[in-house]
């Protein structure tokens, strides 16, 4: 007995099965996902990639489903169709054996008496007996179902009781023929094993036909959800992008009308919440030169205020003074008049000069400079105010070149000196250093005055600012603003400047300004 036609072929199930299909991209997308940092694919760039690809993957995943299903299905056509073809085949040579088994069974009958019958009569019979034994023994090798397989042993077990009766009878004189029912059984087994095949091949189209329609409408229902999951997630992409890109838009605009008092906070891609942050940076950065703005005004009316008051009350002074006055006197304050518009003429050209500090114009005009011969220079220009408080000067000086604006270096080295020699006390002493200390310039300035408080050392390059020292009675006045022009001078040259500890036994400030020799960080 055989087994029954599978309703698929090797490899292939009745149905298209996409577990596979579905969970191997799966595994690996999430096993991407763990080895890709979560902040990656929040970013930006990884998010429109990321995005894209998920997008794209329920539609790879609908066509690869509809492909492996249209191959299925193929395949198992084309296995149905070759099974179907040999079984008709066989079964048609079963059939055909058949009749011509019951036709040799009959003429043999019909030639009983052995006077008449030829001995290759019999022969004859037996290889048509034969045929039809190969024929149903080739049916039966088929993969054909249980109901045909007892239909083809039913129609050779009643081959074989017809035979044995013509046989058994064949050397009696008088041969007892078969009874018409042994034919008519014969015949009723072909017909039923004919109406049975007809019913198998209807059923197996039939199945064929159905898993066809099944699989037809499971690629419109899973092509559908698969659509859907990507509209919804780059909706949720959309969503994400659009709220990033409207804090952006209102940190923006908040920042061009001037609204500082609210932080920017942006959510989203860390590309975006970078750029969120750094708009935050520029919106502190702006309230801290508003501060700085305004500082600066009231500093400026500051140094404006004092001279001007003292012109005002010089004028109000000439005005009352009675012409009968003496000379000297009016003398003393047209002295004083004077002083004042100086004092008004070095603020404004030290205001014009800071203002000008970071033009274009002056960043061109680097140099080499010999920064020993340069300082030599500045030191001698500084003769007559150094004798005229007997300050001494202590240098310990090297060669050094630097590539920078000359201008500004001896700008630089001047304000240190004016500081030291305006703060020192007479006969006082100021140590200078001037060195190679590898890819970079040191300069130190060093005296010997009051020295400038640790908690004042961040600010004392800030314009017009002024330590307690400097608010004393006994303060010299000045414009406040040479220390910032320092810095911004060092800056321009990619350097630094800071107040540091005045050396042992020492009570000075000291001052220390270090440049790359290149003039590049």
């Amino acid at each position: 007995m055989k087994e029954p036609i599978p309703n698929s072929v090797p490899g292939i199930s009745g149905k298209p099965d996409l577990s596979k299909l579905w969970s191997k991209p799966a595994e690996r997308l999430f096993a991407l996902c763990d080895r890709i940092k979560f902040k990656n694919i929040l970013s930006l760039k990884s998010l429109i990639a990321l995005g894209f690809v998920i997008a794209v993957i329920p539609l790879f995943l609908a066509v690869m489903y509809a492909a492996f299903g249209m191959r299925e299905t193929s395949a198992l056509g084309r296995t149905i169709n070759s099974e179907v073809f040999e079984q008709t085949k066989a079964i048609r040579l079963v059939l055909q054996k058949t009749g011509d088994i019951e036709r040799k069974a009959r003429l043999f009958v019909l030639l009983s008496d052995p006077a008449v019958r030829q001995p290759y009569e019999q022969q004859s019979y037996e290889s048509t007996r034969a045929s039809f034994k190969q024929a149903l023994n080739a049916l039966l090798k088929l993969h054909i179902d249980n109901k045909i397989a007892l239909l083809v042993n039913e129609l050779s077990e009643k081959e074989e009781l017809i035979y044995q009766q013509i046989i058994g009878s064949a050397g009696e004189n008088n041969l007892k023929l078969p009874v018409d029912e042994a034919f008519q059984g014969l015949r009723e087994s072909s017909s039923s094993l004919s109406r049975e095949f007809e019913s198998y091949v209807d059923h197996e189209f039939n199945e064929l036909r159905n898993q066809s329609e099944s699989l037809e409408q499971g690629l419109l229902i899973k092509g559908g959800a698969l659509l859907v999951i990507s509209f919804i997630f780059i909706a949720v992409l959309l969503a994400i992008l659009s709220r990033s890109m409207r804090q952006l838009d209102a940190g923006i605009r908040r920042l061009g009308s001037g609204e500082l008092d609210e932080a920017i906070d942006i959510t989203g891609p860390s590309d975006l919440r970078y750029l969120g942050n750094r708009l935050e940076w520029l919106r502190t950065h702006l309230m801290e030169l508003e501060v700085s703005k305004q500082q600066f005004m009231l500093n400026v009316a500051r140094e404006i205020d004092l001279p001007l008051a003292s012109i005002r009350e010089g004028a109000e002074l000439l005005a009352v003074v009675p012409d009968q006055q003496s000379s000297d006197t009016r003398h003393d304050i047209a002295k004083q008049l004077c002083s004042n518009v100086d004092k008004l003429k070095t603020v404004s050209e030290e205001l014009l000069r800071y203002s000008q500090i970071n033009s274009k114009q002056e960043a061109n005009r680097k140099q080499t400079v010999n920064m020993k011969s340069l300082l030599e220079a500045v030191i001698e220009d500084f003769q007559v105010h150094l004798q005229s408080k007997s300050i001494s000067v202590k240098k310990l000086v090297r060669p050094v070149e630097i590539s920078g604006v000359q201008d500004q270096l001896r700008s630089i080295i001047e304000q240190l000196m004016s500081n030291a020699v305006k703060y020192s006390p007479t006969g006082g002493e100021i140590r200078i250093m001037l060195r190679d200390s590898g890819a970079q310039l040191e300069l130190e300035v060093e005296d010997e005055g009051p020295g400038i408080e640790p908690d004042e050392r961040l600010h004392v390059f800030e314009p017009f600012f002024r330590g307690k020292i400097a608010e004393s009675e006994d303060a010299i006045e000045g414009p406040g603003l040479g220390l910032a022009i320092v810095k911004e001078y060092v800056v321009n040259h990619q350097g630094k400047v800071d107040i540091i500890d005045s050396r042992q036994d020492q009570h000075g400030a000291r001052v220390r300004v270090q440049i790359p020799l290149s003039g590049k960080a």
